[in-house]
């Protein structure tokens, strides 16, 4: 770990060796290799099922997670046709067993993570899209539904052939183990003609359980590993649209990750608290592969981590348990934290890592008081494998910016016509669209119709993001070109959720929006113009949506009937204007809700900071309105 506090020193790593020299293995299993030989009897993974601090947990050493790969490797190239490259999807909430999933099925061919918050529909367009030929879920347990999302996203995708069930039993404590069979849902058909949306003639997928499929195969990599830089991963972006995106991903780009977070954050000893989802590549990239580069321990706490039952309310017993010197978070989890008393010692804790979306600089500053730690927010894209930024551990943070570009990544901020063309480059402190060329920018989206506009002429790829770029070489952003809202980190596409309510009789025209929100930074609100003569409620249509929005995140916390919406002159839905209401809504909703007298004058755009909510307050209630205003994402001036 180096200790980099400037962009010149985050320059003079790259001075030192070409990036084709910095990858020794040139393959994740030789890199996961090199790791166990070294550090073998060093703890890798460690995962309890139960959130209270003394709960059963168990823990791999880098040793046996490389026994586990290894074999988990060789029994899914078992599984594919000679001479085809085996695809694996991977429907699992948090355990070890999702991690070395990962690594083996990029191993033996493509890894496929997936959100089991999606719905069958969609994990199914997903296995379809992919050519999934192996799905690794959960054998039925109580208290969740992913093995029945399996079995009826499995019936909709009949190129799955082998489905290989994850049983989390070992992890339960005496006597629930014991008691398990008995609470056990009953498994739901996994295809077949059979199984619920199956077509007829469907064959049934052969199911298998995972660990014991295991204990049959070699501990020596059975196969010839291919030492090139094709795809070996595949993660959906977007997360909610019927047709997901697919972000293709190569070696290069997951090992720089790794190498990132060893050579800037991580060494053998640190240990990382990472309660963030396995099908996202935040926890993928920079904190697995950053283990399998550093050494470092991962911790994973609960299936559903900072979702999971007691979780936030024994946190910081968890913390103190494992000694924990870095946590992963997002502001959502960051905001619901601050809710609860530190009611233990965690003064192993150094850094928070945080990442997603933006993180109000008051619940910042809360946090780092509580704690006594630093937050350091960065920047990545599942299009650039993850990470493209960072504020430096050990250099000048500053908050509200994502920091500096990694190594190896040039970050510029460029200007574009309305036909896309490039315009020019934007210098410092100049406002435009974030651009991105380093290791991990993906070769393109797997269907190639979605690659239009998605990279320069130089092969930079346009983020959709608006910033600018300080003097220093720090890097703000300051709103999104795309329309996605991003709800405590999760990417909501707005299309679903117009859609959605275009399908109603009554409905001329929707336009979904973020609102500010102080724990999740954003949720979604759509704007509704009815057609003429129409006669329904704003509660009619929250419910007409809410039966017909496949994952949970994306149901509209508000829905509001306007005459008419705001339209551009080719007749399309004017979003700032939306967005401007949204704010003014919501603020002087708190605002009157907090019993302060000041409310909005007006919504702007500033160059430099994006929307502004311009509050007319008296003296004597602006320190009030500071902090209270000071929880939202959205900038804020006092007039």
């Amino acid at each position: 770990m180096r200790k980099v506090a400037t962009l010149a020193e985050v320059r003079a790593i790259e001075a030192e060796m070409p990036v084709s020299a910095r990858w020794q293995a040139r393959t994740v299993y030789q890199q996961l290799s090199e790791t166990s030989a070294r550090w073998p009897e060093r703890p890798a993974l460690s995962f309890q099922l139960r959130s209270g601090r003394r709960a059963l947990a168990r823990t791999l050493s880098w040793a046996a997670l490389h026994d586990r790969v290894t074999r988990a490797a060789n029994l899914f190239h078992s599984l594919g046709s000679p001479g085809e490259e085996v695809t694996v999807a991977y429907l699992l909430p948090n355990c070890p067993e999702a991690a070395i999933t990962f690594l083996a099925a990029a191993t033996a061919g493509v890894a496929v993570p997936v959100n089991p918050l999606l719905s069958p529909e969609h994990i199914a367009a997903i296995l379809r899209e992919t050519g999934a030929r192996v799905l690794v879920t959960l054998a039925p347990f109580p208290q969740s539904d992913v093995a029945e999302k399996a079995a009826r996203a499995a019936a909709l995708a009949p190129g799955v052939r082998t489905i290989l069930e994850v049983d989390l039993a070992p992890y339960l404590e005496l006597p629930t183990r014991w008691l398990l069979p008995l609470l056990r849902p009953r498994a739901v058909p996994a295809g077949g003609a059979d199984a619920p949306g199956a077509s007829e003639g469907t064959a049934a997928p052969e199911r298998r359980a995972f660990g014991p499929e295991l204990e049959l195969q070699p501990a020596t990599l059975a196969f010839a590993e291919e030492e090139d830089d094709e795809v070996c991963a595949i993660f959906h972006t977007g997360g909610t649209t019927g047709l997901p995106k697919l972000a293709l991903h190569r070696p290069s780009g997951m090992l720089y990750n790794g190498w990132c977070g060893r050579e800037l954050l991580f060494c053998e000893q640190d240990v990382i608290l990472c309660p963030l989802p396995l099908f996202h590549v935040f926890a993928v990239y920079p904190v697995l592969m950053g283990g399998l580069f550093s050494g470092a321990h991962m911790v994973l706490p609960t299936p559903q981590g900072y979702r999971g039952k007691g979780v936030m309310e024994n946190f910081w017993q968890i913390v103190a348990r494992w000694q924990a010197n870095f946590l992963v978070t997002v502001p959502t989890a960051v905001s619901a934290l601050m809710q609860r008393r530190v009611d233990a010692d965690v003064s192993s804790l150094r850094y928070a890592i945080c990442g997603s979306a933006p993180l109000p600089l008051e619940l910042l500053r809360r946090f780092e008081a509580a704690c006594g730690i630093r937050v350091l927010e960065g920047y990545g894209m599942t299009e650039a494998t993850c990470l493209v930024a960072c504020n430096p551990a050990f250099g000048e943070r500053r908050p509200g910016s994502v920091g500096l570009p990694m190594p190896y990544t040039q970050v510029s901020i460029r200007r574009f016509g309305a036909g896309g063309e490039e315009l020019g480059t934007c210098g410092p402190d100049e406002g435009g669209e974030i651009c991105i060329a380093n290791p991990g920018v993906l070769p393109g989206y797997r269907d190639a119709e979605r690659n239009a506009r998605l990279f320069c002429a130089d092969g930079a790829l346009r983020s959709g993001d608006l910033g600018r770029i300080d003097p220093e070489g720090y890097i703000w952003i300051t709103g999104r070109a795309k329309d996605m809202i991003i709800r405590g980190g999760h990417n909501i596409d707005p299309a679903l959720i117009e859609e959605a309510l275009l399908g109603h009789p009554d409905v001329a025209f929707a336009g979904a929006v973020g609102q500010p929100d102080r724990h999740a930074g954003e949720l979604p609100c759509v704007y509704v113009e009815l057609v003429a003569g129409a006669d329904v409620g704003a509660a009619d249509l929250a419910e007409y949506a809410r039966g017909r929005i496949a994952e949970r995140a994306g149901v509209p916390r508000h829905v509001e009937i306007l005459d008419e919406l705001p339209k551009t002159a080719v007749g399309k839905v004017f979003k700032p204007e939306l967005r401007q209401r949204a704010i003014r809504r919501v603020l002087d909703a708190a605002l009157a809700e907090a019993g302060l007298a000041a409310r909005l004058r007006e919504v702007r755009e500033d160059r430099r900071l994006g929307l502004v909510a311009v509050v007319v307050a008296e003296a004597h209630e602006r320190r009030a309105v500071t902090a209270l205003l000071g929880h939202f994402p959205t900038a804020f001036e006092l007039v």
